[in-house]
C-alpha cells in the first residue's frame, strides 16, 4: 500500500521534508541559546543592583600601555558587577555621546574621565542630560560641571560599544555616537581602561540635572517563544509528510470512505421505472 513512497518523487519529499525538519531544530536550539544567555545577562544585572560595590580593579584590570592605549575588557561574568573607584575627574575630556534616548526623548549621555591615582583613566557616564529646548539635536548642550577635587564613583561595569562613526572635538568637547572605548583612548592623554563605568552614585553628590541612565534588561522570552515556534514547526512539518503520504495511499488504493473501501455489490440495486 505504501510502496509509492520508495519511488524518486516520494524519496525526494522525505529528503526535503528531513532537511526542513532538521534545519527549524537547530534555529529552535540557536535560540535556546540565546535565550540562556539573555537570561544569564538579566541576572547579573539584578544581582548588581543589590551587590556591594567592589573595587574597580576587581573586574577592570589597569591598563598596561601608554597613552591612548586601553586595558583589557570586563569579562562577560563581570559586566553589569558594581565597582567603586577614587580619582579627579578630568573636566577638559567630557565626552558628549549623542542621540541617546531616554524615556522616548533623544538627548546625550555625559562621559568623563575619572584619573586613577596609578595615572590610569576610566570613563565614567555621569548621566543623561537632554538637549537644548528649540535646537537642533545635534546642538550642544550646556554640561553640569564636574565636581573639582578627589571623587569617589560607584557605578556598574559595562563593556565598549562598537560602530557608529568615528570621535571628533567639537568647541573643546569631544563628541561620538557609540561609547567605542579604543576610538575615545586615542583622544586622550592617558591610558585608558576597557570597560565604563555606569554611575549610580558619588561622592560629592552629582549635579541634579543630569538623570540616571536605565539599565534595560533584554527580552529573553521572546526568545524562548523562538525555541518552541521552530520545533513545533519541526513537527509539523514531519506530521504533514506522514498526513499527505496517507492521503496518497488511499487514493491509490480506491479508497471513498475515511477507513474502507465502499462495498459497491452491497449498495441496493436502483429501482427500475415501470
Amino acid at each position: 500500500m505504501y510502496r509509492f513512497l520508495l519511488t524518486p518523487r516520494w524519496l525526494g519529499y522525505l529528503a526535503l521534508t528531513l532537511v526542513a525538519a532538521t534545519v527549524m531544530v537547530f534555529l529552535g536550539n540557536w535560540q535556546l541559546d540565546r535565550y540562556r544567555g539573555r537570561t544569564a545577562v538579566n541576572e547579573r544585572i539584578d544581582a548588581g543592583a543589590t551587590m556591594t560595590p567592589a573595587p574597580l580593579r576587581d573586574a577592570l584590570p589597569a591598563p598596561t600601555g601608554g597613552a591612548g592605549t586601553v586595558g583589557p575588557a570586563p569579562t562577560e561574568q563581570l559586566t553589569w558587577s558594581r565597582v567603586t573607584a577614587t580619582g579627579r575627574y578630568d573636566s577638559a575630556n567630557v565626552v558628549l555621546v549623542r542621540g541617546r534616548t531616554l524615556d522616548n526623548k533623544v538627548g546625550f549621555e555625559v562621559l568623563t574621565p575619572l584619573v586613577l591615582a596609578d595615572g590610569s583613566a576610566v570613563l565614567v557616564d555621569r548621566g543623561w542630560i537632554p538637549p537644548v529646548p528649540g535646537a537642533g539635536a545635534t546642538t550642544q548642550p550646556r554640561v553640569p560641571a564636574a565636581p573639582g577635587g578627589e571623587v569617589t564613583v560607584t557605578g556598574r561595569v559595562v563593556g565598549s560599544e562598537s560602530g557608529g562613526g568615528g570621535v571628533a572635538r567639537r568647541d573643546g568637547t569631544l563628541e561620538a555616537r557609540r561609547i567605542d572605548i579604543a576610538k575615545l583612548a586615542k583622544q586622550l592623554p592617558y591610558p585608558v581602561t576597557g570597560g565604563y563605568v555606569l554611575l549610580d552614585g558619588q561622592t560629592p553628590a552629582p549635579d541634579p540635572a543630569f538623570q540616571a541612565v536605565q539599565i534595560g534588561h533584554t527580552n529573553n522570552w521572546q526568545n524562548f517563544g523562538y525555541v518552541w515556534q521552530w520545533w513545533i514547526f519541526a513537527v509539523m512539518s514531519l506530521v504533514g509528510y506522514g498526513w499527505v503520504a496517507r492521503r496518497e495511499a488511499r487514493r491509490l488504493a480506491g479508497l471513498d470512505g475515511p477507513d474502507e473501501p465502499r462495498d459497491r455489490a452491497a449498495e441496493p440495486a436502483s429501482p427500475t421505472s415501470a
